[in-house]
């Protein structure tokens, strides 16, 4: 085994989000025909309290015999498997071939997980990766080794692409135990697009179309020696209702996400939000839809940028905004008005797809008229999508910015991107109406420059690749590295011009001067309807020069 085998070392990143517990993040999927160039595009919100590293692994030839180490938290051995002959090179969540495969977590019935399988979702993602060089061969190798060497996790949604086709796949365990993994995939059909948000999705699949549908043996006897199933019911099987019972709580929590993608996608098809707020008999969504117009990159960074604007629940405005509109809800999600209430009714916070616990985020373009070192982009982003700037990580590059692999949760430093982008974010939440437009604006502006660069940029590239391909390798690897870099120097750049300017609750004018901006007349209206004598002043004494109060 190479130093570069081993699992933890790599996808360290998601390890130190599985230690969380949480369930949290989203995922769009974009076939070719459904996006304007032609791109396969998928995303992933890595949501949770973690700090991530970003990893580059090189290709490797390996000796028979090799294996490969899978570790705990700690990195103690659990176990080992064989190691294959060749492994490609990964950049984090996207291979040289432009495979690139995302998730979220739905978790399921928790009798199924597993504790004596020995792979983790995270253990699959990585190994696919390295050793898989289309969507189908992922699949294949994901559910080829959790048959063999069983699966630990809970139930796991997965969105797999290539520069051809966009897969969606959903996997649970057999409980203690048992043997491998109870699973179906299926094919986005092109011109499609589909998402996913914490909540299995798959409902019924075609038992006998080997092209676009893929699933485990026993997946639905098992269900039913469960008693997940009924078959005397007159219902068709649907994964997602044997494995992950739909509730009140998962439709709010996860369904939400998906209706808001859509109702953005697809508005004249109008669809509703009774599902996810669990009205009696409300449709559900479907798994996937054909958007009202072709998507672009551009439009799938918007989407990855959502708090329900511009619906009944807007985060941005009403009471639980505050004064300021800022669209962020602290943890927990759930709570009970009174804390010694255990019967009474339980209340939840919208969950967006924008959310400040987001570690990292990407969206991937697979390319297949473009050669894969300079067809595969992975655009990187830290922290909340809301407020991040995605730049462009070719998947034919050696070597990644610094400042994305550096830091840790515990201790703040300039030097960590992540740092920086929350220092930018968190501070916004004291005037978050003020400092949104001006850290939009750096957004916009950065993001703008990469996408009116891009068809310059692979027009060199290819030019290289004809005459001189590690030339070209390192002109895109100097492109990726120095303008992350320069995001990263940016918004350092930003984080000054913020605190100057909003220090203290000021607003300083053009000229640095510092004035008084108050409060939102709304907002104050409803402080004073809730404490109408608190902050009322007596009358003036008339015989007394009145006096303006001061700091």
């Amino acid at each position: 085994m190479t130093k570069h085998d081993a699992i933890p070392v790599y996808i360290v990143l998601v390890i130190a989000l599985a230690a969380v517990p949480c369930q949290a993040c989203t995922s769009l999927l974009v076939t070719s025909g459904a996006s304007v160039d032609g791109s396969v595009m998928i995303t992933y919100t890595c949501d949770g309290e973690f700090h991530p590293i970003l990893k580059y692994i090189p290709e490797a030839d390996h000796q028979e015999g090799d294996s490969v180490e899978i570790t705990d938290w700690g990195g103690d051995v659990r176990g080992k498997i064989a190691q294959v002959a060749h492994t490609y090179a990964v950049v984090d969540l996207m291979n040289e071939h432009q495979l690139a495969i995302g998730e979220t977590t739905f978790g399921g019935r928790e009798e199924l997980r597993n504790p004596d399988g020995l792979l983790h979702y995270w253990d699959l993602m990585v190994l696919a990766l390295k050793r898989a060089g289309t969507a189908r061969e992922a699949i294949t190798v994901m559910t080829d080794l959790v048959a063999e060497h069983g699966y630990r996790s809970g139930g796991e949604t997965f969105s797999i692409a290539d520069t051809k086709e966009a897969w969606i796949m959903e996997m649970i365990g057999p409980g203690p135990g048992g043997e491998g993994a109870h699973w179906v995939a299926l094919r986005i059909p092109d011109g499609y697009i589909s998402c996913h948000a914490n909540k299995a999705r798959i409902g019924k699949f075609a038992l006998d179309d080997p092209d676009n549908c893929l699933y485990s043996k026993a997946v639905i006897s098992f269900a039913i020696e469960k008693g997940y199933y009924d078959p005397d019911s007159g219902e068709p099987f649907r994964y997602c209702d044997a494995y992950c019972p739909p509730t009140p709580k998962n439709r709010r929590y996860a369904d939400a996400r998906v209706w808001s993608i859509f109702r953005r996608t697809a508005p004249s098809k109008d669809f509703s939000p009774d599902y996810h707020r669990s009205v009696p008999d409300a449709e559900r969504y479907p798994l996937w839809i054909k958007a009202d117009k072709k998507l672009s990159l551009l439009d799938v960074f918007s989407l990855m940028r959502d708090h329900y604007e511009g619906t009944p629940y807007d985060m941005t405005t009403g009471l639980d905004a505050g004064p300021y509109g800022t669209p962020n809800r602290w943890r927990p999600m759930t709570w009970r008005p009174d804390s010694t209430d255990t019967i009474g009714p339980e209340y939840a916070w919208e969950r967006p797809i924008s959310t400040q616990q987001t570690g990292f985020s990407f969206v991937s373009q697979s390319r297949g008229w473009l050669p894969d070192k300079i067809g595969g982009v992975y655009w990187f982003g830290v922290d909340d999508t809301y407020t991040t700037c995605y730049f462009p990580l070719y998947c034919g590059i050696n070597a990644i910015p610094e400042s994305f692999t550096v830091g840790k949760l515990g201790a703040f430093s300039w030097e960590s991107a992540w740092w920086v982008f929350n220092f930018v974010a968190n501070f916004a939440n004291l005037k978050y109406s003020f400092m949104l437009p001006e850290i939009q604006a750096v957004q916009s502006d950065i993001e703008g420059m990469f996408l009116a660069l891009q068809l310059a940029v692979e027009k060199t590239a290819l030019e290289l690749s004809e005459t001189d391909p590690e030339l070209m390798t390192r002109y895109l690897t100097d492109y990726s590295v120095t303008h992350g870099e320069q995001v990263v120097d940016r918004w350092k750049a930003l984080a000054e011009h913020l605190l100057t300017k909003y220090n203290d609750g000021y607003v300083k004018d053009e000229n640095g001067r510092p004035k008084d901006r108050g409060y939102p007349e709304g907002w104050l209206r409803k402080v004073v309807r809730e404490c109408p004598d608190q902050f009322r002043l007596p009358e003036a004494d008339t015989t007394v020069s009145e006096t303006k109060l001061t700091d």
